[in-house]
């Protein structure tokens, strides 16, 4: 359990189990919670029937419940994948951030909510010696099902603090690119799909501008370009897309 935050409530769930021997926690994967209430997540997450669970939850007020010790496994990423892995709880730090979401009238997160969730992140990330790049949202790991935590989620800030990736900024680095159309094919298609993969995106290489690529570059936009978010890979798309793998490749 992380002591970086004074005051955090033990709220045992009992949807956990054993990490599987030697596989090591080097990924942190944040959530927002997606229900009406605190109290309607927080039951969700302790209900035994529910199978759901993660390590932390931040509340709108900055209070953080500890669900699981971080030694065992939540339930929090279902089918997910990121750079090759494709059993994430068992590799992973879950933290769900109370916040009603898409469905029920998502909103801008507290600063003294971002505030904790950075101090939390933060020493998560120190303890296990977790890479920038490895640190992600929901709809990151699992783009075709999950949303959250959303494009209103504060990434870039987090980054500035030291936990997550950013990318060396350019205004000017969009004039290099044209727009692609879905269903489009071909080599700049494909240097997307490779680019996307490089980062960590399950995407499939075949040069073909569909739905599963769509579905990705919107889990993208959300986290790195939330000022627009509809899968197409317009020019500003990709001048982020190509700046963020140059940084991967810088730190790995």
């Amino acid at each position: 359990m992380s002591k970086a935050i004074r005051n955090i409530i033990w709220r045992p769930s009992p949807n956990f189990d054993d990490r599987a021997a030697g596989t090591p926690i080097d990924m942190l994967v944040l959530h927002y919670t997606g229900m009406k209430t605190a109290e309607a997540a927080i039951e969700r997450l302790t209900d035994e029937t529910a199978k759901v669970s993660a390590h932390y939850l931040v509340q709108e007020d900055g209070q953080v419940l500890a669900l699981v010790a971080e030694e065992k496994r939540a339930w929090h990423a279902g089918v997910s994948r990121w750079r090759g892995a494709d059993n994430i709880n068992a590799r992973s730090v879950g933290i769900e951030i109370v916040n009603p979401g898409h469905e029920f009238g998502y909103r801008p997160f507290p600063d003294v909510q971002m505030e904790a969730v950075t101090v939390l992140a933060t020493d998560i990330v120190a303890r296990h010696a977790i890479p920038a790049w490895n640190v992600v949202g929901h709809s990151d790991v699992a783009p075709n099902r999950k949303e959250d935590p959303g494009e209103l989620f504060e990434w870039r800030e987090l980054a500035r603090k030291g936990v997550g990736l950013w990318y060396r900024e350019n205004r000017h680095a969009s004039l290099h690119y044209a727009s692609l159309l879905p269903g489009t094919g071909g080599e700049s298609v494909i240097a997307i799909q490779e680019a996307l993969n490089e980062i960590g995106y399950d995407v499939m290489k075949n040069g073909i501008y569909d739905d599963a690529l769509t579905a990705v570059i919107c889990a993208f936009q959300r986290h790195w370009r939330p000022s627009r978010v509809d899968g197409n890979v317009d020019a500003e798309t990709q001048a982020v897309l190509y700046a963020l793998r140059d940084e991967v490749r810088r730190l790995t």
